[in-house]
């Protein structure tokens, strides 16, 4: 009962942050409060990837990362900024968590390199977490790129060819399929040949994502509502001709 009740809070407080960046985004316009939770999500996401964790969902429990739940929300707030800011803007925002994750890494590989003070005893512990968290992040970078892209595209065209109706469709089809490519290679090419079982970890973040999805879409509408009524227009492609200059109206 108390790993239930940790598993849901913690899947329910990463749903819930992003209606924060909705409000701020409503007040002033601006995306910049959705790309720093966006920003904050993807790099604790890389920390937290080093523990391996049991979420007890209630009707089953898995094995899977700590980040799991967590990185699936990102997906949320791709879809979020899709909708207000429109395709363009999400790819701004994917490229600036980017070029953060790899700072991330480059400031993880040199510190803990640093030769740690004779009176400091936890430098064991230290790489244990962080020694993973370059290969993890690599990983990451890899699979982020392509499976947030991928996300991005697939809602931005449901938008387009729904001329905008259906929110839960392409929140749903954009979502769940991004997150089972982001497993499958992220899974792979962080954990393959470290002794870490492969497939019971996909297994969990099948799971686990696959739920925090579907959870996520009537936050999704709840977010849309907070994010009000000026939203990107879907990009429509019109079979009516221009009525050049002077041109009668039939």
């Amino acid at each position: 009962m108390k790993q239930m009740f940790t598993t849901y809070t913690l899947l329910l407080l990463a749903s819930s942050l992003p209606l924060l960046g909705a409000w701020y985004a409503r007040k002033t316009n601006r995306p910049d409060g959705l790309i720093a939770l966006y920003a904050a999500f993807v790099v604790l996401s890389q920390i937290f990837a080093a523990k391996i964790a049991i979420f007890d969902f209630g009707f089953t429990s898995v094995t899977t990362t700590a980040a799991t739940t967590i990185f699936a929300v990102t997906f949320l707030v791709t879809d979020m900024v899709n909708e207000k800011f429109g395709r363009r803007e999400t790819i701004r925002m994917i490229l600036i968590a980017f070029v953060i994750q790899v700072a991330m890494v480059l400031f993880s590989l040199l510190v803990t390199k640093l030769g740690p003070a004779p009176f400091w005893n936890n430098q064991g512990g230290w790489e244990a977490i962080f020694g993973i968290v370059p290969r993890i992040t690599l990983a990451s970078l890899i699979t982020y790129l392509v499976s947030e892209n991928f996300d991005a595209f697939v809602y931005h065209a449901f938008r387009r060819w729904t001329r905008g109706r259906f929110l839960w469709m392409r929140n749903a089809f954009s979502s769940l399929p991004a997150l089972t490519i982001d497993t499958v290679l992220f899974v792979t090419l962080a954990f393959a040949g470290t002794g870490i079982p492969l497939w019971p970890l996909m297994l969990g973040q099948f799971v686990a994502k696959w739920f925090v999805g579907i959870i996520d879409i009537p936050f999704m509408y709840l977010n849309r509502l907070v994010l009000g009524r000026n939203l990107a227009a879907p990009a429509v492609t019109s079979s009516v001709s221009p009525r050049l200059p002077n041109q009668p109206v039939s």
